[in-house]
């Protein structure tokens, strides 16, 4: 299994900058309507593993279907690196887009989980 590390990501400008510990051992993507536009690579983690560190005054929140996620992106540049929810415990998580990690590892897209989020 892969070690748990902690990694830093920033949306493109750089206004928005986050940690987060991880071990990427749950990567994934959504073909829903948005996460297919997007081209996200997902990965879920507890809150606490999460930390915001530059950029709040600079997230603009959108919702849309079910509205139980909050989809946050940089007014300044649109990019949106993280989105906060639960899990069906009610756990909180946030989804980070790997994509948006400094120093991740290369993906293997054949190898993540392929969430059907379109007939969700």
């Amino acid at each position: 299994m892969p070690q748990m590390q902690t990694y830093h990501g920033k949306c493109h400008c750089g206004a928005v900058r986050f940690s987060v510990e991880t071990d990427f051992a749950s990567l994934g993507d959504c073909n829903c309507s948005r996460c297919r536009r997007l081209g996200w690579i997902m990965q879920s983690v507890p809150a606490d593993r999460f930390a915001l560190q530059t950029g709040e005054e600079n997230l603009s929140l959108y919702h849309f279907n079910s509205e139980k996620i909050d989809h946050l992106f940089c007014k300044s540049c649109g990019i949106q690196s993280f989105a906060r929810g639960t899990d069906g415990q009610g756990n909180e998580l946030v989804m980070v887009n790997v994509n948006c990690l400094d120093d991740a590892p290369p993906v293997d897209r054949s190898t993540i989980k392929h969430w059907d989020g379109a007939n969700f």
